[in-house]
């Protein structure tokens, strides 16, 4: 199939493509960020770490360098052509929160810790289930 009319966006004798371009023609096609993808990634992958509550320490982490990754990505969607801003805030969102939950975790973790009854009533009731373990 050739293009016969110039006002359609092609030469004459040019071949269409099936996008509706002429293979001549170049568009600039928007790019997404890749620090706001990685942000998302880094910001899911917080807050299944958090909410695990072993893997809390990791999730910290992870959702550190979401918020990073997310900032980065933020400056970057600001430059034409470059798109990701609705999935950057997504993982900057989610990683904000999963940084909240694993302060909490470990907060709460010394907190609890740190009261001499709360260990003595655990060690209790470690002392009792063994004691009732089968042998």
């Amino acid at each position: 199939m050739t293009a016969s009319n110039p006002s359609a966006g092609g030469s004459a004798n040019r071949p269409i493509h099936p996008m509706g371009r002429s293979r001549g023609e170049t568009g600039a096609a928007a790019k997404t960020s890749t620090a706001a993808t990685f942000a998302l990634v880094f910001g899911v992958s917080a807050l299944i770490c958090v909410l695990t509550a072993i893997l809390a320490p990791a999730g910290l982490v992870l959702g550190i360098i979401g918020i990073v990754l997310g900032i980065i990505g933020l400056r970057m969607t600001r430059r034409p052509g470059v798109t990701g801003r609705g999935v950057d805030i997504g993982g900057l969102v989610l990683s904000v929160i999963a940084v909240g939950l694993a302060l909490a975790f470990a907060a709460g973790l010394t907190t609890f810790l740190n009261n001499e009854g709360a260990v003595s009533r655990l060690e209790r009731r470690v002392q009792d289930l063994r004691h009732d373990l089968p042998r």
